[in-house]
């Protein structure tokens, strides 16, 4: 229970109701506050279709640049990266690892700053200062300038999936959270299609004293640039203050989440709220999902020299990445829409989609070398069990309420995403080459665990959800909690607060069910 609440509670026991103020509720307490009308249907699918013209397609362009900002080392590898500033092996995988190392670093207090400030604007700042951090990529001539642009680039795109976990959370409902993680997810094939044809198109730029993978850095730099204005005049920060809904249409947004019970947002860091997210089981075990999941993903900057060891050209490798990009859509889109449309059933669907992959790397180690078209398609279905991950981020939003435990639980489990990825690239080494034997076993033996994983999340919160059906209801405090509000003529009045807008926790609000 909220400390001040809890200290309300036994200063009023003998008075009919509990006051508290407005700090320790969530945000949209004040604004739906004594709103006990019916919510037109009609009304409330207009505003959530405002809403996804409005935020979708930027967190959809933010997503695409991101990871088509992370990916240009990768990308780069084949553009001359590597010789210009004369990269060992250990120096370039240490290159994608300090990415996730800063990731990790920069991630809590991220999520602090994202819960103390104003997201749009938090997220504008950081996409800014990460933009200016990819153009310098160009001017860099050595490991030592790499590695300090690439641990900035960290730092600051930290932000942004945790903001859009927040963000998603704040407008829509539980069941709609999954679709649309999925299409501003999906969005990273889309960046390996777009990609590709810049590389490609880089390629047959000649300029004297300036190469291709400098030229990479410089155009997705600007396009990232671009992309933080847009974000800094357009991206709202809440339901409640959103620009591009009437103060009539704010209340319909925040009272069409109400069933979420998970509020939108609250202001005030809660250190209960933060132990309580520590002590949670299914925060860790979502985050060992996370870091297992993740250790695969250093495929991403291994990709094109994997596949231009199969034989490949480097103009062939470009335009064969687009594939990758097709089929992690395809398959991202099928996988968040199947679970939107078939309840309960995102572990399911999570574990099932990463058969292929398990298959992929099966097909790398056992095939033989000379079948380079096998040994492709292998590499290219390892892309199709990225569905499970995104179910996860979409799911650990779902089942976890009061906003300090979610920024929490979102902080912990994109740490467990770094620590993944940053343990990762050290799986590729020159004595494992040409065949990679080792690091693809590893891969298999992850992939597998994090479909155990998904299983037993799924089977602890229905039992859960269970032993709650089964409660007793009995007297709850929290069905009683008022706030003062001054009226228009400065009068005072006092408005019961709805529990789904009391900042509770999922613990606390023995209303909540956990979505499985």
């Amino acid at each position: 229970m909220p400390g001040s609440i809890t200290k309300s509670l036994e200063a009023n026991e003998k008075h009919p109701h509990v006051e508290v103020s407005t700090r320790e509720v969530d945000t949209a307490a004040a604004l739906v506050a004594g709103h006990d009308e019916p919510l037109d249907p009609a009304e409330a699918l207009r505003v959530r279709r405002k809403i996804d013209r409005h935020i979708l397609p930027l967190m959809m362009a933010l997503y695409w640049i991101q990871f088509m900002d992370k990916t240009t080392l990768g990308s780069s590898a084949i553009l001359g990266i590597r010789e210009s500033n004369h990269l060992t092996t250990n120096q370039y995988n240490w290159l994608g690892t300090i990415f996730y190392i800063s990731y990790l670093v920069f991630e809590f207090p991220q999520n602090l700053a994202l819960q103390r400030f104003p997201v749009g604007r938090w997220m504008s700042i950081n996409i800014t200062i990460w933009g200016i951090a990819l153009s310098c990529h160009a001017a860099c001539s050595s490991f030592a300038g790499l590695f300090v642009v690439r641990l900035i680039l960290g730092a600051c795109e930290g932000a942004i999936t945790a903001g859009f976990m927040i963000v998603t959370s704040m407008f829509y409902l539980r069941h709609e959270q999954t679709l649309r993680v999925g299409y501003w997810f999906l969005m990273n094939g889309t960046a390996q299609i777009i990609s590709g044809f810049i590389s490609f198109g880089t390629l047959h730029i000649k300029t004297k004293g300036f190469e291709p993978w400098q030229w990479l850095m410089i155009i997705t730099g600007i396009i990232t640039l671009i992309c933080a204005a847009c974000y800094f005049l357009y991206f709202p920060d809440s339901p409640t203050t959103a620009w591009f809904l009437t103060p009539e249409e704010r209340a319909i947004a925040v009272r069409r989440i109400k069933e979420n019970q998970t509020g939108v947002e609250n202001k005030t860091f809660k250190k209960e709220q933060m132990f309580e997210a520590l002590y949670d089981p299914k925060t860790w075990l979502f985050a060992l999902f996370a870091a297992l999941d993740n250790i695969p993903n250093s495929l991403t900057n291994q990709r094109s020299i994997i596949v231009t060891s199969f034989g490949f050209t480097p103009l062939q490798t470009t335009l064969l990445g687009c594939v990758d990009g097709v089929i992690e859509i395809v398959t991202i889109w099928s996988g968040v829409t199947l679970a939107s449309r078939l309840k309960n059933s995102r572990a399911y669907i999570g574990a099932i989609y990463m058969i292929p992959n398990l298959l992929g790397c099966i097909l790398v180690i056992a095939l033989p070398w000379s079948n380079k078209i096998g040994l492709l398609f292998g590499v290219w279905i390892t892309g199709v069990g990225t569905t499970g991950f995104v179910l996860a981020l979409g799911w650990v939003g779902s089942t976890t309420a009061g906003h300090t435990k979610k920024v929490t639980t979102n902080a912990i489990m994109l740490i467990a995403y770094c620590i993944g990825n940053s343990a990762g690239p050290f799986m590729w080494q020159n004595k494992y080459k040409p065949r990679n034997r080792i690091p693809w076993i590893i891969i298999v033996i992850c992939y597998f665990c994090c479909q155990c994983l998904l299983l037993i999340i799924r089977f602890i919160l229905s039992r859960e959800n269970t032993r709650r059906d089964a409660e007793k209801h009995g007297e709850d405090p929290f069905d009683d909690v008022w706030i003062e509000k001054v009226d228009t003529e400065g009068n005072i009045e006092k408005l019961k607060v709805p529990k789904e807008y009391q900042d509770l926790t999922d613990r606390q609000n023995r209303d909540f069910r956990y979505v499985l």
